[in-house]
This record gives C-alpha cells, structure tokens and sequence, in this order.
C-alpha cells in the first residue's frame, strides 16, 4: 500500500510539473491580482489578500501554497500599484514567486480598464528529502539544488459596478530553470476571468456568479455562484470540470476585514486517496481619503 502511494505521489508531482504549473486556488474572486496584473489599483482602495491552501488532505507530498497580494491606486501614475508574494510546496519541490505589478487606468463612462504588466522572479528548489533506492543515480541530485529566474506577464482587466472580465497571461519569457540534474521550462499561462453582482427584488440579497478559465497544456473551467447577504455574509458552489465540487462560504468579521473558507471536494481519480482540500482567505481593503481642493472664487462677493 505504500509503494502504491509513493507511485502516485510521484505520478501527480510529474504531472504538476508538466502541465498547469501555477498554483491552484479556488476562491479566484478574492485572487485576482497574482494573476491579472491590470486588476492592482481598480478597486479605488489599500487592499491586502492572504490564502492559504492545503490540497488533497492525506495525501502525502501534497500542494500546500500561500499566496499574499497587495495593491492600491496611485493617482500620480494615472494608475495603481501591487506586489504578489507566493510559496508553493509540492513532494520535493517548492517555488517561490516574487513580482510587482504596475496598472494603467483608462477611466470610460461605465467603468475602469486596466492595462497592466508585471515583473519579478520565480525560484525553484528540487530535491529536499529524495531518498533514492539506490546512489550513483545522476538524475536525482543527492542534495537539494535551486534555481532563480526572470518573469513577467501582462494583463487587461475592466471593471464596472456590477461588472468585471480580465484576460491576462503569466510567465510571458518561459524561461528555463537549470538544477544542474535536470531543467524545468516554465509554460506560459493564459487566465479568462468574469463576474456579475445581481440584485433581487430585495436588495439585501446580491446573486454573483463568476467564470475562471485557465491554459497551460490543459484547459481547466471553474464554474460559480456566491450568494451574498447585506453585503457581510455569503456563500456559494463552484463546479471544476473533471476535478472537484467546491463549497465556499465568508464572513465581514470586523469592519472591512473578510474572512472565506473554501473546502473541495475532488471527484477526479484522486479521490479515494485524499480527504479533500481545505482553503482559507483573508481580505482587508479601506477606501483612501481624498480631500477637496477649495474653492476658487472670481469675486470678492463670495469670500
């Protein structure tokens, strides 16, 4: 039984680094920023987003990823800024991402549209607990080996009251991390993302329904559905094609501080051999103050 499980340990981690290497999550509403960089200022405030995920419970040698993003609008730069710090650790493999993102908002009469760009690095570090059947075996390095490289990506995302859709791809230069033993190519990512806030008839119940599409070798949808009341709590489904059902749910749990949990629960192969995923988020934005500039007047009358 555990040399079944080590197989498809192995197995899954092969399959990770081959195809849709950029962490996966599954409250994508609350994450826009680490992957749409156009979206860093949009929402006219000081906005701060942690996750933490710890994927397929049980199984060992799992995904287990935090990601925390800042953004905020800068008026001096006709736009806004943000920085997206990620950890991500599967089997013997962990990644660390670091990027800045600069956005420029194009104010239309309906909304905002954001052209954004980001840039950064991606670290990799391979080997740290490999304990292979038998040495001499040049493939599987004895020691842990790490790599660092350049990255970028580029995003367009529009916002409106009710309304958003972005388009954005990650790691535009596909650059090629050398671990001495072997080399790893980052593929290039392209993200599809949108949502509606409708309202009923009563206005403290507010239907969003969002889309999250993701390319790298394979095509992954996400399909949802919160349900917000008052505008402090909410609760939802989300349908991943051929992988999972998601139940998510939040809370305002002071002020403007947001509280999501997220729990998946797989329907793919994998499911006799894992406990499900667990996910939490934590979101605070304050709106920025802006002060009026007085009044000029022509007369004297009116001082």
């Amino acid at each position: 039984m555990k040399l079944r499980l080590t197989i498809i340990s192995l197995w899954v981690i092969s399959l990770t680094a081959n195809a849709q290497q950029d962490p996966q999550f599954s409250q994508n509403m609350f994450n826009r920023l680490a992957v749409n960089p156009g979206y860093a200022g949009t929402s006219d405030a000081i906005c701060g987003t942690a996750l933490y995920r710890n994927q397929w419970l049980g199984f060992e040698g799992a995904p287990a990823t935090f990601v925390l993003g800042v953004d905020m609008p800068v008026n001096a730069l006709k736009g806004g800024v943000g920085l997206t710090l990620m950890s991500d650790r599967i089997g013997v493999e962990s990644n660390v991402y670091a990027k800045l993102a600069y956005s420029y908002h194009l104010k239309l009469k309906t909304g905002i549209l954001g052209l954004g760009l980001d840039f950064g690095m991606m670290n990799k570090v391979l080997g740290a607990g490999l304990k292979p059947l038998q040495s001499g075996d040049p493939s599987i390095p004895i020691t842990s080996t790490s790599a660092t490289v350049f990255d970028a990506g580029l995003g367009v995302y529009y916002t409106s009251k009710n309304l958003y859709a972005g388009l954005s791809s990650t790691h535009l230069p596909q650059s090629t991390f050398d671990l001495n033993t072997s080399t790893f190519q980052s593929r290039r990512h392209y993200y599809l993302m949108a949502g509606y806030r409708y309202t009923l008839n009563n206005p403290d119940i507010v239907f969003a329904p969002s889309i999250f599409i993701k390319n790298a070798v394979t095509t992954q949808f996400d399909i949802n559905c919160n349900v917000h009341y008052k505008n402090k709590i909410w609760g939802g489904l989300t349908y991943r094609l051929q992988d999972a059902v998601i139940i998510m749910a939040g809370a305002n749990v002071w002020k403007d501080l947001r509280l999501g949990l997220a729990y998946d629960v797989n329907t793919s192969k994998l499911n006799p051999y894992n406990n499900g995923t667990f996910e939490i988020m934590l979101n605070y934005c304050f709106k920025i103050k802006t002060e009026k500039p007085p009044k000029s007047h022509s007369t004297v009358r009116f001082l």
